[in-house]
């Protein structure tokens, strides 16, 4: 790996995940309690349309977009895929700090993690509510591909379709940009972000992270209409004002801006 990469990554991340070594958790489903009723969870995941059928045009088109992304491979783009695969509140937030103009590493932000737990406790349970169909992921059908992340068995073994990075990210990215409405468009390019990571990182196709952010902004139109969820979400916001005005920022912006410079499918976003 270039020297240049390794520092890139560590800018990056700090002291989360810096090369393909790192096993990155699945995320289970935090002790916090949700926001949303399991009845609506359900609902949910019911909405969730089946995966392009295995040889039809859409399907071989999708393939065709994910092998493609193999030109990311070994790049600084890589690596940040590797590092945004940790997706575990309240880890996950600094994946945020950036686009916030804030760093909540080690920050006394009480409001904010309570907000990203109860995020990903539904996000998790919607994910898994919404499990039902088996598409195979890159890594696993194609020998050539390589993930930017080691993967246990049972990751591998998970059904592509939706992708549950980007259903993460999205849900991630709705709340706090409800929570800092002026860094909106920000956050929410994170959130995409963090579900183009794990295309670029063979987890899943571009049909899988589309139908995944599909489902987190789904999930998140759900927890706007509850009072707790908006309420957090204030409470949320008037902490990342105070560390914004504290000018506490993180070390890692000026890489992060570099891996992202070139949108990862071409598609101007």
């Amino acid at each position: 790996m270039r020297p240049g990469a390794v520092l890139a990554a560590a800018s990056l991340v700090g002291a989360a995940v810096l090369t393909a070594c790192i096993t990155a958790p699945e995320p289970r489903r935090p002790a916090a309690q949700g926001y949303v009723e399991m009845e609506t969870i359900r609902a949910l995941a019911a909405d969730l349309p089946a995966p392009p059928v295995a040889g039809s045009p859409g399907d071989l088109a999708d393939r065709e977009a994910s092998d493609a992304l193999k030109r990311w491979e070994d790049t600084d783009r890589w690596l940040l895929a590797g590092a945004q695969a940790e997706l575990r509140p309240p880890l996950a937030l600094q994946h945020f700090d950036c686009a916030l103009g804030v760093r909540t590493a080690d920050a006394e932000v009480p409001a904010l993690k309570r907000l990203a737990e109860r995020v990903m406790r539904d996000a998790v349970t919607l994910a898994e509510a919404a499990d039902r169909f088996q598409r195979p992921r890159p890594v696993v059908e194609d020998p050539q591909r390589r993930a930017c992340i080691r993967l246990d068995p049972a990751t591998r073994a998970r059904s592509a379709w939706p992708a549950r990075p980007a259903l993460y990210g999205a849900a991630y990215a709705e709340a706090l940009a409800l929570a800092a409405p002026d860094r909106a468009e920000a956050v929410r390019a994170i959130g995409r972000a963090i579900g183009d990571s794990a295309a670029v990182c063979a987890l899943n196709r571009p049909a899988d992270v589309a139908a995944g952010a599909a489902l987190g902004q789904a999930l998140a139109a759900e927890q706007a209409q509850v009072a707790d969820y908006r309420a957090d979400a204030s409470a949320a916001g008037a902490e990342i004002a105070a560390l914004r005005a504290g000018g506490r920022t993180h070390p890692g912006c000026a890489a992060e801006r570099r891996a992202l410079a070139q949108p990862v499918a071409g598609d101007g976003r």
